[in-house]
């Protein structure tokens, strides 16, 4: 893989496609936030729940869930040859892409 061509949008899919740029080119870790904002409220809201209802160390494990899925992500992704920054943007976008799969 071409180092220039790794951090598009090509690479890393958000969860809105409306916040990325209209063509292949370099993308922040912001926009990556910016796309992915309703995934990260649903985690945020979800953990917060459980640790109201349960008790924080369900809310902890959520958050293990989330950082394990982030970690085989970036894994996967350096195995393919990425960048790590490509694989930090691309892990973190996938896990909240696919965390809200089913809406």
């Amino acid at each position: 893989m071409r180092p220039e061509y790794c951090a598009t949008r090509n690479h890393i899919e958000v969860w809105h496609d409306r916040v990325l740029p209209p063509g292949p080119e370099q993308i922040g870790f912001g926009t990556v936030l910016r796309g992915s904002l309703l995934p990260i409220l649903v985690w945020a809201g979800v953990a917060c729940l459980v640790y109201f209802l349960y008790n924080p160390v369900a809310a902890m494990a959520l958050g293990g869930l989330f950082v394990l899925s982030f970690l085989v992500g970036f894994g996967l992704r350096r195995r393919a040859k990425h960048s790590i920054r490509c694989s930090i943007y691309g892990a973190l976008g996938g896990v909240l892409d696919k965390c809200l799969a089913g809406f």
